[in-house]
């Protein structure tokens, strides 16, 4: 078979939230503590440590987030990794379906009107991401992606005429 298979691993650069959701996490852990001892003792402690595991194992992971690529043929995976340890798959899609493949300020994309945006992308202001314009469950959806050199030709193969590289 002469199946072409890609693999890509993108960084989603951190967001101006994170900073301030971890900093809010501890504070709220310390003030758990403090503020609770006069009322409940020791427990105010033990009640801290849980916020903290809690936020440890739910909040944190969700701030550092890669998100992979994999085109094999015309079906594109995309899943997030949370923490380099935990995967999620996120969309599967054949972009043969796809109306439009372009960068993402291209004026070709102006006529399309998404119900849903999804990005998927660094968020990186040097990157260069793509948009994919999708009917999906009787919705239009644009999906940002950033693919590399190599993942464009092998859409390119696919595509055809429904992509643009501006």
């Amino acid at each position: 078979m002469n199946d072409a298979l890609y693999e890509q691993l993108i960084s989603r650069r951190p967001k101006a939230y994170d900073l301030p959701v971890r900093i809010l996490v501890i504070l709220v852990s310390v003030a758990v503590a403090l503020l609770g001892m006069p009322f409940v003792g020791f427990l105010s402690f033990v009640i801290a440590v849980i916020l903290a595991v809690v936020a440890y194992y739910f909040i944190f992971p969700k701030l550092n987030v890669e998100y992979e690529y994999i085109i094999l043929n015309h079906d594109l995976q995309i899943d997030a990794i949370y923490n380099k340890s935990k995967r999620k798959h996120l969309k599967s899609l054949d972009i043969q379906g796809a109306e439009i493949i372009a960068p993402k300020g291209s004026p070709r994309l102006n006529s399309y009107k998404p119900d849903k945006i999804y990005d998927y992308s660094s968020g990186n202001p040097n990157g260069k991401p793509y948009a994919i314009m999708i009917s999906l469950d009787q919705k239009n959806e644009c999906i940002y992606i950033e693919p590399d050199a190599k993942m464009i030709d092998h859409m390119k193969q696919w595509m055809g005429m429904k992509m643009y590289q501006d």
